[in-house]
């Protein structure tokens, strides 16, 4: 990670998408979706089982390239056809599979396929001294760098693939449900970890359904009924209940309201 690198001011929109939309077969699974994501803040992406937003972050990282639609990272517009170009525009996503190697200690996770080679051997000194470094801006509480991840708990395994997504500088940080089937205080700990993201000045799409995560860590919130937007919200000026209505589709906004009023052949009974 180098320090060197500089990141958009805060405020910026990092991301941008109009019109994005992605069909399976016969499925459309993301239709005509518009969502912004600025340097410094955090959005949370929710929607019920269902709701495209998987489907949306693997179109963003360049699993499922969308079918049309545009999308601006940094200002330009890009077509992202893979998740290596994804990564070289400065998007960075940490799925829910974490895909860590558990026989692998934590600097061994850290710098998988990105090692540091001096004289034409891995320099393990400075691949530490880099992973201490990182971990503690991030104010992570990992025991060793030099133990086998898995012997980390959830919390701290979800701290390592977020580190390790932060190796390659992005812009962009992308977490698809990072508090998935962690007790109290790992959950605390990974959305401390959140928090600490924004304070770098990183844009953090967040997917999650827990509300009460959601509430304590995101300014804004944007919800997906299926695979359509259905609302946009301000945390500090939102309550949970608002929310949720929009996410079961029990509100009337003018979204949804125009979902309501397809035509026959796009809404058929």
């Amino acid at each position: 990670m180098s320090s060197a690198t500089t990141h958009p001011g805060v405020g910026t929109t990092v991301l941008s998408l109009e019109g994005v939309s992605k069909r399976f077969g016969a499925v459309q699974a993301l239709s005509d979706i518009t969502l912004d994501v600025r340097a410094g803040e955090v959005v949370a992406l929710v929607g019920d089982n269902g709701a495209g937003k998987s489907t949306l972050i693997k179109s963003i990282a360049g699993v499922h390239p969308p079918d049309s639609g545009t999308m601006q990272i940094g200002g330009r517009s890009v077509t992202v056809r893979g998740p290596a170009e994804a990564q070289r525009l400065g998007v960075a996503t940490v799925f829910q599979d974490l895909a860590l190697c558990d026989n692998l200690d934590v600097v061994g996770n850290l710098f998988l396929g990105r090692e540091i080679v001096q004289r034409g051997r891995i320099d393990e000194t400075e691949m530490e001294r880099q992973s201490w470094q990182l971990l503690h801006e991030l104010s992570a509480r990992i025991p060793s760098v030099r133990i086998p991840v898995a012997s980390l708990s959830g919390g701290q395994r979800q701290t390592v693939a977020i580190a390790r997504s932060l190796l390659g500088d992005p812009d962009l940080v992308m977490l698809d449900e990072p508090t998935a089937a962690l007790g109290v205080a790992q959950t605390a700990e990974v959305l401390n970890l959140v928090e600490r993201l924004r304070e770098r000045g990183l844009a953090v799409l967040l997917i999650s359904h827990n509300m009460a995560d959601v509430m304590a860590v995101a300014d804004r919130v944007v919800v997906l009924r299926l695979g359509r937007n259905n609302g946009t919200f301000t945390v500090s000026r939102s309550s949970t209940q608002e929310i949720v209505a929009a996410i079961t589709g029990a509100t009337n906004n003018p979204v949804s309201a125009r979902a309501h009023r397809r035509t026959p052949e796009e809404n058929p009974s």
